[in-house]
């Protein structure tokens, strides 16, 4: 399994948690007081230093009073996107492969092997 903590999809998870509690108007600390935590610790999870396990974000979102589930739709859908994102070519840019050659050098090797035997 890859690593995801430093993933842009972690950027845009924790993003999105961010910005749910700014859009509360809440401080770090006025949801730690919610969560029953410190303000370091909803910072920590903020800022990718600590992971949040699913029955922490339920408590988070219900903290912050959004759903569950919408919050996962929403999350899924941005991540798709970022994917789509990245699967498409730049725009101007073709990839071009280096010709390849009809024989590789050790066929060519034992071509001449057998002509040289011969």
């Amino acid at each position: 399994m890859a690593k995801t903590l430093h993933s842009r999809h972690n950027k845009i998870f924790l993003d999105k948690l961010r910005k749910l509690r700014e859009s509360r108007n809440l401080r770090q600390a006025d949801l730690a007081v919610l969560l029953g935590r410190t303000q370091s610790a909803v910072s920590h999870v903020e800022s990718g230093q600590t992971r949040l396990d699913i029955i922490g974000l339920r408590d988070w979102l219900e903290a912050l009073d959004y759903g569950f589930l919408k919050f996962l739709k929403e999350l899924d859908a941005e991540l798709r996107r970022l994917d789509e994102l990245r699967l498409r070519p730049k725009a101007g840019k073709t990839r071009k492969r280096a010709p390849r050659p009809a024989l590789s050098r050790v066929s060519l090797l034992f071509q001449a092997a057998s002509l040289t035997e011969k």
